[in-house]
């Protein structure tokens, strides 16, 4: 376990990154915190803000089902609530079943009920407010003493190892910081700093969008819950209360790009820009989405659509673990587009995997896995949840406007 007077070093102030800083900051006596990242959290282009995620306990694995219990307990408690909104979560599947809607139906929680044969509906659940948790997070965390670095200054470009051991990390901005703990926060951006982690971790864009609402149709919809088609893996939430907007997006496997790493190596990653593209066939689902969800709305013009990157790995497990071969390097990351809902919860269960004393189960699910146990074929986002088309690679002509 590190010692809590040495440095530790998080890069990324995501999720993962943020709730393991406060975490170890102001419950477990830490005292020497250091989080990187390009901006100041809320971090614009990470896959933690924007408007809305969801909150939702219905899950296939008991596990994620109980610990959605638990959040969900945590976000109706004074220190989240303000943030989250108990709309209820509607999921339903095309035709007369889905393998994943049947398993959530036999660990879903007691309160949740079937309607017909092919949906549920719990009241539990609902949304919060991505952005504005994040900035209370990043808030509460500078309260317990987290140092925060951003600019050039804290975008990492090199890792910092010295014989089989890390040492720190360089920044853009020339400067070496260095710590006998780091930890990777890094989300989709992960692999650009680590090689031989395909097997583990993938970056792939999933598309959302957005429509503008007059105040009277927003208020006309506003006690609608959170819906997902698990046949298409499209979702959308009521109309947000201040902007009167309605988000749909797909949970699905998404676009990988082509970009090339400092070492030359090709990987999917975002990249440094923020821009409202996405590929025609992501829009038409979108906008067939739109259509079902809220027929009065289908073919209003989008306001915003962008790609949102997710940290993929075959499983949708998180990875919460140090590296097997270099010391002092740790991993929290991996979100699988379902790891907000956590926020409240996941960092005192991450710290339980960076202090190696998780329960066995949570160490087991969200271990590093060698190449050897997780062969390199595997497809990522494979845990039964996705819907929509096959993962593919994004055309040149397509990644040129991202």
């Amino acid at each position: 376990m590190p010692s809590k007077t040495e440095p530790i070093i998080i890069v990324g102030a995501g999720a993962f990154g943020l709730s393991l800083a406060h975490e170890l900051a102001a419950n477990r006596g830490y005292t020497d915190v250091t989080v990187l990242d390009r901006h100041l959290p809320p971090v614009p282009d990470g896959s933690s803000v924007d408007v809305s995620r969801v909150i939702r306990s219905e899950y296939a694995d008991p596990l994620y089902a109980s610990l959605g219990r638990e959040a969900i307990e945590k976000w109706s408690s004074p220190e989240w609530s303000e943030h989250y909104h108990e709309a209820g979560f509607l999921i339903f599947a095309n035709g007369q079943g889905h393998p994943y809607f049947d398993a959530c139906l036999q660990a879903a929680a007691v309160n949740a009920k079937t309607v017909g044969k092919v949906a549920m509906n719990s009241p539990q659940g609902g949304w919060a407010h991505a952005k504005n948790a994040i900035a209370s997070l990043a808030e509460r965390a500078s309260q317990a003493g987290v140092t925060f670095i951003t600019g050039s200054r804290g975008k990492v470009v090199e890792l910092l190892k010295e014989g089989s051991k890390v040492k720190g990390v360089r920044t853009a901005g020339g400067d070496t910081l260095t710590a006998p703990t780091v930890v990777l926060a890094t989300g989709a951006w992960t692999n650009r700093f680590m090689p031989q982690l395909e097997h583990n971790l993938s970056a792939t864009g999933q598309v959302l969008g957005f429509i503008q609402l007059t105040t009277e149709e927003a208020n006309r919809y506003k006690d609608v819950p959170v819906m997902m088609n698990l046949s298409t893996g499209v979702f959308t939430f009521p109309p947000t209360p201040d902007t009167h907007q309605i988000k749909i997006a797909r949970h699905g496997y998404g676009y990988q790009s082509s970009m090339k790493a400092s070492d030359d190596r090709v990987i999917s990653c975002p990249s440094d820009s923020l821009t409202k593209y996405i590929p025609r066939e992501a829009a038409e689902a979108l906008e067939h989405g739109m259509a079902e969800f809220y027929p009065e709305f289908a073919g209003r013009h989008w306001c915003n659509t962008r790609l949102c990157w997710y940290t993929d790995t075959p499983d949708g497990d998180f990875l919460a673990d140090y590296h097997p071969k270099i010391e002092g390097l740790f991993f929290a990351t991996g979100g699988s587009g379902h790891a907000f809902k956590f926020l409240p919860v996941l960092g005192r269960h991450v710290a339980d995997c960076f202090e190696r004393k998780a329960h066995p189960d949570l160490q087991k699910k969200w271990k590093f896995h060698t190449v050897g146990e997780r062969p390199r074929a595997l497809v990522m986002g494979s845990d039964g949840s996705r819907g929509g088309p096959p993962l593919r690679k994004l055309s040149d002509a397509e990644q040129a406007k991202l």
